[in-house]
């Protein structure tokens, strides 16, 4: 009981006490609290002019809309563009992206980390280097292969640049992060019969969720708001609906709240996704930043 009394009175002492706020502190929150506004601030004004005809904007595009006018998305539909098979496209293009990205990628990861053979130090160093190759610079050399091999016009013509654009980034966060974790884990399985594959599927991949999601999150975003590519390689009926918004402007001309009702179609899963899976994000590159 005296313990307990004790306690109570040590909580409700700490209670009392008022935390001290530093001034880097106080100047650190109000650079982020600046940043913050001048991020969502543009978000809210394209979806605010999305629900105003194009007169209001011209007007004031600041000013509030005066009622909730959708008129601007159902004016899309009149533009003969269809944007749900666009949103399909992505999602098949995107999906298998990150799929081939995050397998290729945690295998090579799972080789360089684990295992010390000859040129494993310049291996991960080319990883490294390519990161510096821009995607302008190899736009011909894919389309000239692809052609050749007979995937351009297809979904893997797109899939396949895209998954070795997006290799060096995944290998670099994984190496890190698989490096880190302890031998002695593997060590153990393999006194029990476990092979490098059932360790790599059972041990590493469990063990590493949080860079997978976060390498997963970042290739698809990167992969989704990728308009170059798709532009060169894929007929207009496999286009994602990066692409097929970005036409909007060339067909609607001034029509600023149809362009405006574009971007909130294509940034909406990109906002949707991230708010899901923010916390994934957040642990996966503070681990690798952490481990690495």
């Amino acid at each position: 009981m005296p313990e307990a009394q004790v306690t109570r009175k040590g909580v409700l002492v700490a209670e009392r006490k008022k935390p001290k706020i530093s001034g880097v502190k106080v100047l650190v929150y109000l650079v982020l609290s600046i940043w913050a506004v001048t991020t969502i601030a543009p978000l809210l004004w394209v979806i605010n002019n999305s629900l105003k005809p194009t007169s209001d904007i011209i007007i004031n595009s600041v000013a509030l809309p005066k009622s909730l006018d959708f008129t601007n998305f159902s004016t899309l539909s009149g533009y003969d563009m269809n944007i749900f098979k666009g949103f399909l496209n992505s999602a098949i293009i995107s999906g298998s992206v990150v799929l081939f990205v995050s397998l290729i990628g945690g295998l090579a990861s799972f080789v360089i980390a684990r295992f010390n053979f000859k040129y494993s130090k310049q291996i991960r160093s080319y990883f490294v280097v390519s990161m510096l190759v821009p995607v302008f610079a190899v736009l011909i050399p894919d389309m000239l292969i692809l052609q050749n091999i007979g995937l351009n016009e297809s979904y893997l013509g797109v899939i396949v640049p895209q998954t070795a654009g997006f290799l060096n980034f995944a290998v670099l966060m994984m190496t890190g992060f698989m490096a880190s974790l302890p031998v002695e884990l593997e060590e153990a399985a393999i006194l029990d019969g476990c092979g490098v594959g059932k360790i790599f599927f059972k041990i590493i991949i469990p063990l590493c969720k949080p860079v997978f999601a976060t390498v997963g999150i970042m290739v698809f975003l990167w992969s989704y708001n990728d308009l170059i590519m798709p532009m060169v390689f894929l007929p207009n009926k496999l286009a994602p609906v990066t692409l097929i918004i970005s036409k909007v402007s060339s067909i609607a001309g001034v029509n600023y709240g149809a362009m405006m009702a574009a971007l909130v179609l294509t940034i909406t899963p990109i906002i949707l996704l991230y708010v899901v899976s923010q916390e994934y994000v957040i642990k996966g590159l503070t681990a690798g930043a952490v481990k690495g």
